[in-house]
C-alpha cells in the first residue's frame, strides 16, 4: 500500500443561489474589487492508503458522493498525489 493525499474540491452548481458567495463578492465591490463573479467552494484534503492512484481516486470519490456532496446541487474534483 502506498500513502497518497486526495484533494476533494466542492462547489454549488452553476444556476444554484451562492449567498455566501454573493455576501462576499458584495463586500469586495464596497472595497473596490471590481469582480464578474465569485464562487465559494469547500476543499477536503484527504490521507489515505491505497494500492495504487486510481484506487485512491476511486476511494474519494465514493466519499464525497456519500457524503462530502451533494451530487443534485454540487459538483466535486478529486485530485490524488503520493503523499510526501
Amino acid at each position: 500500500m502506498t500513502a497518497y493525499t486526495a484533494t476533494v474540491t466542492v462547489r454549488l452548481k452553476r444556476g444554484v443561489l451562492d449567498p455566501e458567495a454573493e455576501t462576499t463578492k458584495r463586500a469586495l465591490d464596497r472595497l473596490g474589487f471590481e469582480l464578474q463573479g465569485l464562487r465559494a467552494t469547500d476543499r477536503y484534503e484527504i490521507d489515505l492508503e491505497a494500492a495504487d492512484a486510481g484506487a485512491a481516486e476511486d476511494r474519494a470519490s465514493e466519499m464525497a458522493e456519500r457524503l462530502l456532496a451533494n451530487p443534485t446541487i454540487h459538483d466535486y474534483e478529486v485530485e490524488v498525489e503520493e503523499a510526501e
